[in-house]
């Protein structure tokens, strides 16, 4: 079937399958850095394990060891995958050298990121920025919620660098800039006090967000988990305590991602629910398998779903979208192409449902008409219309991308050693 064919398809159900290429073209998704090192960063010692609930699995060859290798492999990836790029930054790779040398968390300035700066306005993208309070000494293990005043207070003055960072990314790059909170503090025994480690949470999130910004530029995140490897039987930062933080500050929003909830919760279940109250929210996409494993996006059930609840809720402009997954057991960048290029694929997807008509029959109880158009939209020539959305982004389709990936790999990583 041609894409004239499959267009005409469509369009007897009402879809205009050029406007919804032409507004997927719009809709920036964030491209995590973290996946290409396996969340190793440029600021710690390479070779030591990951801490704070953090682990990566698979020795694949070809990690990415300097900033350098790093960036090229992200070019590497922007070249075989359709749609708007943006990027997403750890604080950990922050960039290092004679002229700006070595500092602690604590210590970092916008300075320390101007490369990636230069690497974003060269090819016009835009970044997000997540403080890392993860895989540091100064962890005790916790950050934002330890008694020990000390390593809390170092750990707010992380959080308040990362906020004049990511003003800085904004207005350098002209986009803006997600900052996303997130920490691993927990226990991994039974506590005795659960509310005295919450409410030095809070006190640290509000010194953190005194540090001024611009609210239309800079998006602070309170992002949940239910739970991580060491803190089995206790999150600081659950689910009730971040959506009533960020429900209480009108600079902060809430962050879901959708591995770190219950395995029979799901995340496209919760967005109406928060967009009925938010004119923002910010999403991680990652597959977790039984637990936040952080598996590589696939176009499945759940990944559709988080789309389509995203165009239903006429929320492409209000939910800040990023790729939140690292996987060390197989090729990294494609990896990265594999994830990126489904949910660019369940983003189409959505786009390309009649919306109007099965509100409509919901609207007037017809769920026999709406069951069945549902499933026929299954079937339907999806292929042809994503082909022709690669075409028209000057992209590879599928099929013709993954050889650069093994052509990338025999010339480039596996001379990494």
């Amino acid at each position: 079937m041609s894409y004239a064919e499959a267009k005409a398809r469509y369009a007897s159900l009402g879809v205009d399958t050029d406007a919804a290429i032409a507004r997927l073209k719009t809709v920036p998704v964030a491209l995590h850095c973290w996946q290409g090192d396996d969340v190793r960063g440029f600021d710690t010692d390479p070779n030591k394990p990951l801490t704070g609930g953090i682990q990566t699995t698979g020795n694949y060859p070809g990690r990415a060891r300097t900033p350098e290798e790093l960036m090229a492999d992200i070019d590497q990836v922007i070249r075989l995958v359709p749609g708007q790029v943006k990027m997403n930054l750890h604080a950990s790779y922050a960039i290092f050298d004679e002229e700006n040398p070595w500092v602690d968390r604590d210590k970092l300035e916008p300075k320390h990121f101007q490369k990636w700066v230069d690497f974003c306005k060269e090819r016009g993208l835009g970044c997000d920025f997540n403080p890392t309070f993860f895989s540091h000494p100064n962890c005790d293990p916790l950050t934002l919620s330890s008694p020990n005043e000390q390593t809390r207070k170092f750990w707010v003055e992380h959080g308040k660098a990362s906020v004049r960072i990511s003003q800085y990314l904004a207005e350098e790059l002209g986009q803006p800039c997600v900052m996303n909170i997130w920490t691993g503090d927990g226990f991994k025994n039974v506590p005795a006090d659960r509310i005295g480690p919450r409410l030095r949470y809070k006190q640290s999130f509000d010194e953190i967000l005194s540090e001024p910004f611009d609210p239309e530029m800079v998006y602070p995140c309170a992002e949940s988990k239910v739970f991580g490897i060491g803190v089995e039987s206790y999150t600081v930062g659950s689910a009730e305590w971040c959506l009533k933080y960020a429900a209480s500050r009108p600079d902060c929003i809430s962050l879901m991602d959708n591995g770190h909830y219950h395995p029979t919760e799901v995340v496209s279940d919760k967005i109406s629910a928060i967009l009925a109250y938010d004119k923002k929210m910010a999403l991680h996409v990652t597959r977790g398998v039984r637990w936040d494993s952080d598996h590589v996006v696939l176009f499945d059930d759940e990944t559709k779903e988080l789309c389509k609840e995203i165009v239903r809720c006429d929320g492409l402009d209000k939910v800040f979208i990023a790729l939140d997954y690292f996987d060390a057991s197989i090729n990294r960048i494609s990896a990265w192409v594999t994830g990126f290029r489904n949910l660019q694929k369940a983003l189409l997807f959505a786009l390309l449902e009649p919306n109007a008509e099965l509100k409509k029959l919901q609207d007037e109880g017809n769920w026999t008409k709406l069951m069945v158009m549902l499933e026929e939209q299954k079937t339907m020539p999806f292929g042809e219309i994503w082909d022709e959305y690669c075409r028209v982004c000057g992209k590879p389709v599928d099929g013709a991308w993954f050889p650069e990936i093994e052509k990338y790999e025999q010339e480039v990583l596996s001379k990494r050693h």
